[in-house]
């Protein structure tokens, strides 16, 4: 069996995914106030807002607080001079191998959260899909970026 891939991703996504998921949060606020507003023209019991409000404590608990941690801690990948592995899943652990043959082209892309912490995400583009590595260092993501294209232009020329 394999080992699984050494590198992580930056530390700093636990910021940038819990904000990302704080303004998600907003969202859900707008539809409590929404029922709220509802609740007091049509007769439904008032322990369902309280109902509404503990599910909404538990979602933004959980999106928040919990989910970023496990997410930054199954997410690990490791580049190869003929593959790129990557790992990621917080139940359910998913692997995934591209081989540089397939590979495309590489991008990086910078969100206005992920520029505020000096972070990118390298984007894989092979002909079946798109795979990402989330919040690296910006100056590592572009590293990277310019390893896999020169890998994969290597690659290229061997077929």
């Amino acid at each position: 069996m394999r080992p699984e891939p050494k590198q992580r991703i930056d530390k700093k996504a636990l910021s940038v995914w819990r904000i990302s998921a704080s303004l998600n949060a907003l969202f859900y606020l707008v539809l409590l106030g929404a029922f709220w507003f509802l609740q007091r023209f049509f007769a439904t019991p008032p322990w369902a807002f309280v109902v509404a409000v503990i599910l909404f404590i538990i979602i933004v608990f959980v999106s928040v607080f919990l989910l970023p941690v496990l997410q930054w801690r199954r997410w690990r990948f490791e580049v190869h001079e003929h593959e790129i592995d990557l790992q990621r899943g917080i139940f359910i652990k998913k692997r995934t191998l591209v081989p540089m043959v397939r590979v495309q082209h590489v991008d990086t892309k910078q969100g206005p959260i992920l520029q505020r912490y000096s972070l990118s995400t390298v984007i894989i583009s092979t002909a079946a899909t798109v795979h990402e590595i989330p919040a690296l260092d910006a100056e590592q993501a572009d590293q990277l970026r310019d390893y896999i294209s020169k890998l994969a232009r290597v690659s290229d020329d061997d077929v």
